[in-house]
Order: structure tokens, then sequence, then C-alpha cells
């Protein structure tokens, strides 16, 4: 028996070494709409925050996250940034957005264990934003369930070296665009 035709599964597969999902199968699923946030201090440092679902390794990530169906870009990049540092608008400074999305498809053992199996990775926009307000401003526990377990401030060249393998190249590339910025 071949694989399942995307198209016509009622529910995602879970993907593992014994799932009838093959890579050409998530290949033609679509990327998940995010957004991710630069957020940088008066020091020209960068925020991150370490997943707290992270089992293996020691990664660290800027906040990002899913767009909800006719929410405005810019709008999404405010509500991720506060639910998970709980950073408001009002300490914040929208200076850029990426000229266009940067894209990343998940690792094959992680296709069908992220968003329920309905993406293949994620297509992102990236805003950089100036913080104005003190460190006492972050409150990774403002919204449940918590994203980040811990969280500093960070020179902008270790960002690739902090993130998952598969997302380097996106840190890369948010880096060159926004360079002349920070």
């Amino acid at each position: 028996m071949g694989a399942i035709p995307v198209e016509s599964r009622r529910e995602p597969l879970p993907f593992n070494s014994d799932s009838p999902i093959s890579m050409n199968d998530f290949s033609s699923l679509p990327y998940r709409p995010c957004v991710g946030v630069m957020l940088v201090n008066a020091d020209g440092k960068v925020f991150v925050g370490k997943r707290i679902d992270t089992r293996e390794g020691d990664w660290w990530q800027m906040p990002q996250g899913g767009v909800d169906d006719g929410e405005d870009l810019k709008e999404a990049a405010f509500r991720e940034l506060h639910e998970e540092t709980g950073v408001t608008r009002k300490h914040v400074k929208l200076l850029s957005q990426t000229r266009e999305e940067l894209l990343y498809d998940l690792p094959p053992e992680l296709v069908g264990k992220l968003w329920k199996g309905k993406y293949r990775g994620q297509r992102q926009h990236w805003f950089l934003a100036r913080f104005e307000g003190s460190d006492a401003d972050i409150d990774l526990n403002a919204h449940k369930p918590a994203e980040f377990c811990d969280w500093k401030w960070v020179e902008a060249a270790l960002l690739p070296d902090l993130i998952v393998p598969f997302k380097k190249r996106v840190y890369r590339a948010v880096l060159e665009e926004f360079k002349t910025l920070i």
C-alpha cells in the first residue's frame, strides 16, 4: 500500500519511522504563517528566550508565533511579543520589517509532531523593535502556558549559534537585513 495523499486525509498522520508519510507527502503541506520580533535594547543586544519545551540541547530563540486568520502582521507581532515576554506596546518602538517572508522547513521527525501535522514549516515576517522599557517589564509568565523558562540579552552576532539548527538560515537572513539598524 502506498502513501496516503495529503488531500485525501481527514486527520494528519503523526510522523515516525513507521508512518506511511514520506518526504514527498509533507513537501506538499503549506507553511504556517508566522511573525517574529527581534527585540533590541539600548545597548544593541537582542532578547532571546530559552524554550520551555526543549528536551535536548540548550536552544534559545527570539519571540515568534503564528498569525491568526485575518490578523494584521504588526498586530500579530505585538500580540506574540506580549504573550511570550509580557512586554507591552508602550515599551516598544517598531523600527523595520523584513522585505520578504523567510521560510524554513521542519526536520522530517518534527513534521507530524508540531501544529497537528498541518504544516511543513513556517513562513515568517520579522520585525525589528527597540525595547524602551526596563528589564522589570519582562514577564515570561504573563500568559499561560509560558513559552520560555529563561531569558537574556545577547550580542546579535551570536543568534545563529543559539537557535535550533533548522532555523539558522532564517536567523542569518534576519541579521543581514537588520544589521545597519541594530
